[in-house]
Protein backbone atom coordinates (compact mmCIF):
# COMPACT_ATOMS: atom_id res chain seq x y z
CA UNK A 1 0.00 0.00 0.00
CA UNK A 2 1.51 3.33 -1.02
CA UNK A 3 -1.53 5.60 -0.80
CA UNK A 4 -4.61 5.90 1.37
CA UNK A 5 -7.60 8.10 1.94
CA UNK A 6 -7.16 11.12 4.20
CA UNK A 7 -10.12 10.81 6.61
CA UNK A 8 -10.46 14.60 6.82
CA UNK A 9 -10.31 15.63 3.15
CA UNK A 10 -11.45 12.30 1.60
CA UNK A 11 -8.60 12.58 -0.94
CA UNK A 12 -6.14 9.77 -1.77
CA UNK A 13 -2.64 10.78 -0.67
CA UNK A 14 0.73 9.04 -0.48
CA UNK A 15 1.60 7.33 2.79
CA UNK A 16 4.41 8.68 4.93
CA UNK A 17 7.86 7.63 3.69
CA UNK A 18 10.31 7.55 6.64
CA UNK A 19 13.42 7.85 4.46
CA UNK A 20 12.17 10.81 2.48
CA UNK A 21 9.99 12.71 4.94
CA UNK A 22 10.40 14.19 8.42
CA UNK A 23 8.20 12.52 11.05
CA UNK A 24 7.61 15.75 12.99
CA UNK A 25 6.22 17.50 9.91
CA UNK A 26 3.44 14.92 9.61
CA UNK A 27 2.77 13.66 13.16
CA UNK A 28 2.71 14.66 16.80
CA UNK A 29 2.06 12.87 20.08
CA UNK A 30 -1.07 13.47 22.15
CA UNK A 31 -2.19 12.28 25.58
CA UNK A 32 1.36 12.15 26.88
CA UNK A 33 2.54 9.94 24.03
CA UNK A 34 -0.32 7.45 23.87
CA UNK A 35 -1.79 8.62 20.57
CA UNK A 36 -0.26 9.67 17.27
CA UNK A 37 -2.03 12.63 15.66
CA UNK A 38 -1.71 13.44 11.96
CA UNK A 39 -0.76 17.04 11.19
CA UNK A 40 -1.04 16.67 7.41
CA UNK A 41 -3.14 14.68 4.98
CA UNK A 42 -0.25 12.23 4.63
CA UNK A 43 -0.02 11.87 8.40
CA UNK A 44 -3.75 11.32 8.87
CA UNK A 45 -3.95 8.81 6.01
CA UNK A 46 -0.92 6.89 7.30
CA UNK A 47 -2.33 6.66 10.83
CA UNK A 48 -5.65 5.37 9.56
CA UNK A 49 -4.24 2.95 6.96
CA UNK A 50 -1.71 1.41 9.34
CA UNK A 51 -4.03 1.61 12.37
CA UNK A 52 -1.29 3.27 14.40
CA UNK A 53 -3.65 4.03 17.30
CA UNK A 54 -5.18 0.56 17.59
CA UNK A 55 -5.74 -0.60 21.19
CA UNK A 56 -2.77 -3.00 21.27
CA UNK A 57 -0.33 -0.24 20.25
CA UNK A 58 -1.81 2.28 22.66
CA UNK A 59 -1.50 -0.30 25.44
CA UNK A 60 2.14 -0.99 24.52
CA UNK A 61 2.88 2.74 24.48
CA UNK A 62 1.40 3.01 28.00
CA UNK A 63 3.95 0.45 29.22
CA UNK A 64 6.77 2.16 27.32
CA UNK A 65 5.87 5.50 28.90
CA UNK A 66 5.91 3.96 32.38
CA UNK A 67 9.33 2.45 31.64
CA UNK A 68 10.63 5.83 30.43
CA UNK A 69 11.20 4.65 26.86
CA UNK A 70 8.51 6.72 25.18
CA UNK A 71 7.77 9.13 23.61
CA UNK A 72 10.99 9.35 21.65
Amino acid sequence: MIAALDPETKVMVPLFHPYRQNWREHFTWQAGGLLIIGLTSTGRATIQALKLNRPALVSARRWWIEAGWHPP
